[in-house]
């Protein structure tokens, strides 16, 4: 079983803020961003780990950062502990393999969310008035199906143990300004579009993703995550079924047990039982092994 690391508190660096997931250090001109084993649903952080996540979330990135970098640049300066300043090299054992030493950027002020199946909040949105986020969509659509074209569906940032909400396109322009939320749609189309290219050829179904753009020096680059199961739906693709919810490599599997609950999904969380923790594991462990073997 991997190591497992809930929360970090490093001597002598400064933490900036801490994430549902995410640990973020302010090293001055740089960051350095720790993915814990931390796991979230419906906005809420789980008082149980998941083993070895943070591990795989940051691999699945590192491969999705590669795999773009022709189409947009990144925040990533390294992911190996002998290139971070030395007041990091005390944490070394903690830092290796779930870490990223990053540039600062401004964060937009927006999600940028992609779906190019009917799914989710998008699904509860068609069903009622054939619309996601603004956008017009056919009539006829069951629940899973595949979008004639994915679509962009931005969402409010909200604070922690809040929830992000769903606007129109025209509203992120009014957040983010025009050109900024045009900039960031075509990228995060593209971007989908190539992720879902490469995880069909490994036998997952990108239902849809969420990323996170910065700007330095006047220039948008992806930044935080990048098609993780996290940040995703991931469907196996052989047994992909439209007409009702899929089977998953994300944490829909945790969502479906904390619905199954008495919780009204506000903190506290719910103890997770032994078996959900290692059936989360394993989910996620075999989306990295498909992805980046």
């Amino acid at each position: 079983m991997p190591e497992t690391v809930y929360q970090t508190q490093f001597e002598g660096l400064n933490l900036l803020k801490r994430g549902k997931v995410r640990d973020v250090y302010d090293l001055g001109d740089k960051l350095l961003i720790v993915a814990t084993d931390r796991i979230s649903a419906f906005d809420v952080v789980m008082p149980d780990p998941i083993p070895g996540k943070g591990e795989i979330l940051t691999r699945i990135s590192l491969f999705w950062f590669e795999q773009m970098k022709d189409i947009v640049e990144n925040h990533v300066l390294s992911a190996d502990v002998d290139d971070y300043p030395p007041e990091c090299r005390p944490y070394r054992e903690i830092l290796s393999k779930r870490s990223m030493l990053v540039k600062k950027a401004r964060p937009l002020e927006i999600e940028c969310v992609v779906r190019g199946y009917l799914s989710g909040s998008g699904w509860k949105s068609y069903k009622e008035d054939r619309t996601v986020c603004g956008i017009s969509l056919p009539e006829g659509l069951q629940e899973s199906d595949r979008l004639p074209e994915p679509i962009f569906t931005p969402a409010t940032k909200a604070e922690a143990g809040e929830h992000d909400i769903n606007i129109s396109f025209e509203e992120a322009a009014s957040i983010t300004g025009r050109e900024t939320a045009e900039k960031a749609r075509e990228l995060s189309l593209e971007i989908y579009r190539r992720g879902v290219e490469i995880a069909e050829g490994k036998g997952i179904i990108i239902a849809d993703t969420k990323f996170e753009f910065g700007i330095i020096d006047g220039e948008m680059i992806l930044i935080d995550e990048v098609l993780t199961p996290d940040s995703s739906r991931f469907w196996p693709k052989e047994q992909y079924l439209p007409g009702g919810p899929q089977e998953s490599f994300d944490k829909q599997y945790l969502r479906d047990y904390l619905l199954s609950l008495d919780w009204d999904k506000t903190p506290p969380a719910p103890s997770l039982p032994v078996e959900v923790i290692e059936n989360t594991r394993k989910k996620y462990a075999e989306a990295l092994r498909l992805l980046v073997g």
